[in-house]
């Protein structure tokens, strides 16, 4: 018997066969007279020698507490290479997948996901029956012990296709979704951003724009006086206020992840690295509850889904440069993924909302080693919601400040013989703009299971950087790092600084569908709310002192080494930065 490794690898796939069985996977009480029933997605991504599977369990009947383990047989000779979000064995042809020590519990219609990699030859069938606990599944409830199990074999259906995408293993709410939410109607604004941007000089000049609600903490939910981040609305006092406003729609930004943001200090949260329970009970449905109200149909519930997160699995884990401790943890313990699987199932199920993953920005994936592994590691997430269709799209660029179109700086471009992929600043990135990202993103993402339609958002509340530092030529240099450096447009020290970066202006202002696969522009970050504080300053918020905030800094791996680029005097995260939001209005791109 061979042990797998719960540690996942990225794998590129020849072709994609999505194989769903209708009755498949189980869950059941270990109760002998509780109710059993369940149904399983298995997907593979299938290529001349091996694949990757992806297993999806719903758990149809009552609660299981007591943990879970789904058998099967393969028909043929595949034999698993390793394994991710369970414990995986094999003897011979048959597998066992063991629940792994976070994820004891299905709920009823709760869901469980997990993947492996394999090899084979000849045929890759689907196995064609799933157990959990000794019981068969058919895709319904039944009453018994599991000696009492139905003998009928799962008869799976099969398509084969080179982008098939997820069967959905959750049923969604009646009504049809439009295919771009921002389309035609127009944006909440926050009165309490809007109070603050109206008592700057010069501030009601901007504060009439759409920003998104940050809900970072569980009390956000509510409202809270006290903290200096959150305001006194919550869900529902926001929600209220968008219909009085006759908005359209109205986002929210989910970001609470256990362990969040494992790469940072700064915006570190209140939930521990095995909370992902509570982050289930007291945050996601909570919010969800909020949003199922009857009385919002007729908004769209925009949810920007836990900024900052899988894509920190990728690139911020040991072997990586400044990889920490944290982020092994989230990607041991399958929290991230099955954090945003959760809330994006919780969250996709009405016909009103629309959910949108963070998908970082050029300067962090851009690297063709960042790239693929960060979209599968997303589809990872996805299925584990259930299915692709609870993913509207991505936004890239939250919070950050990378330029949405370097016209003189593109990876294409060469000066004196040399690629400015050559240069310090571009370090072989395969992107040097947001936009250019956004939509080659898009593409991967859509190759790899997601739905045709997704759309991208990319913030640019702070990506303007007009001013008098803005070129308006190109160099005219014949060094390749002069050249750059006096032709774009992004000013940062390094396009690795993400703090409260000095000299940023406010970039496009909120539009819908202004480039092709973009579905708009936004002001996700409400500009003038810190990244971070410059000192340590104790909060009650779980918000840490990151070296990165501190104008002093000289830098790290991640960075190159380079100055942090931070203004001087910056509150905690989410806090009002005056002397921030000052310069972001007078750097503005286009111009106030």
């Amino acid at each position: 018997m061979r042990s797998i490794s719960t540690r996942a690898r990225a794998l590129t796939a020849a072709a994609v066969v999505s194989v769903v069985a209708g009755a498949g996977a189980v869950a059941m009480s270990t109760d002998a007279s509780a109710a059993a029933g369940c149904r399983v997605d298995y997907t593979v991504n299938q290529w001349s020698t091996g694949f990757t599977g992806n297993v999806v369990v719903t758990n149809l009947g009552d609660p299981i507490s007591g943990g879970w383990n789904l058998t099967w047989a393969f028909a043929g000779n595949q034999t698993i290479t390793q394994g991710w979000s369970a414990t995986i064995t094999q003897s011979g042809q048959n597998v066992t997948a063991t629940n792994p020590s976070w994820a004891a519990s299905l709920a009823t219609n709760g869901t469980a996901n997990f993947g492996f990699n394999a090899n084979y030859s000849g045929t890759n069938a689907t196995p064609a029956t799933f157990k959990l606990n000794g019981t068969a599944c058919t895709g319904a409830t039944t009453p018994g012990s599991p000696s009492s199990s139905p003998s009928t074999s799962v008869s799976p259906s099969t398509s084969v296709s080179p982008s098939t995408s997820v069967s959905p293993s959750t049923s969604t709410s009646p009504g049809v979704k439009v295919d771009n939410p921002y389309a035609g109607v127009k944006g909440y604004v926050n009165p309490e951003w809007k109070a603050k941007a109206d008592a700057e000089t010069g501030g009601s000049r901007v504060s009439n724009n759409p920003t998104a609600v940050w809900l970072d903490r569980i009390a956000a939910i509510e409202g809270t006086t006290s903290s200096s981040s959150n305001g006194a609305m919550g869900v529902r006092a926001h929600l209220d206020a968008a219909l009085a406003q006759g908005a359209g729609y109205i986002q929210f930004v989910i970001y609470n992840l256990p362990g969040r943001d494992c790469a940072a200090l700064a915006s570190n949260g209140e939930l521990g690295p095995n909370d992902l329970p509570r982050y289930k009970t007291e945050y996601i449905d909570p919010i969800a509850a909020i949003q199922a109200d009857a009385k919002y149909k007729s908004l769209r519930i925009i949810n920007i889904v836990e900024i900052d997160s899988l894509p920190n699995l990728v690139t911020n884990t040991s072997g990586q440069a400044g990889g920490t401790a944290m982020c092994d943890t989230m990607k041991a313990n399958g929290g991230y993924v099955q954090g945003i699987g959760y809330a994006l199932n919780k969250l996709g199920a009405l016909s009103n909302t629309y959910n949108y993953v963070d998908a970082a920005h050029h300067g962090w994936i851009g690297w063709d080693s960042n790239f693929s592994p960060t979209a599968d590691i997303m589809l990872q997430a996805a299925q584990a919601s259930g299915s692709v269709n609870n993913v509207t799209g991505f936004i890239t660029n939250t919070a950050n400040y990378s330029a949405l179109s370097e016209p003189w700086v593109q990876p294409t471009t060469t000066v004196g013989g040399q690629s400015v992929r050559q240069s310090k600043w571009v370090d072989w990135n395969q992107y040097t703009d947001e936009l250019t990202f956004a939509q080659a993103f898009r593409t991967k993402l859509v190759s790899i299971g997601f739905n045709s339609n997704i759309g991208m958002l990319i913030d640019t509340s702070r990506n303007g950087w007009g001013g008098s530092a803005r070129p308006t030529a190109a160099s005219t240099s014949t060094d390749v790092n002069t050249y750059v450096d006096g032709s774009r447009i992004d000013r940062r020290i390094h396009a690795g600084n993400w703090c409260n970066q000095s000299g940023a202006g406010l970039g496009e202002r909120p539009k819908a569908a202004p480039a092709a696969g973009i579905d708009a522009y936004v002001w996700v970050k409400p500009p003038g709310e810190s990244d971070g504080s410059s000192s340590l300053i104790p909060n009650d918020e779980g918000k840490g002192f990151d070296r990165m905030c501190d104008p002093t800094y000289t830098g790290n791996a991640r960075n190159g080494n380079s100055m942090s680029g931070a203004l001087p005097n910056a509150p905690i995260s989410g806090a009002w930065f005056s002397a921030q939001f000052q310069q972001l209005m007078a750097n503005a791109y286009p111009a106030l």
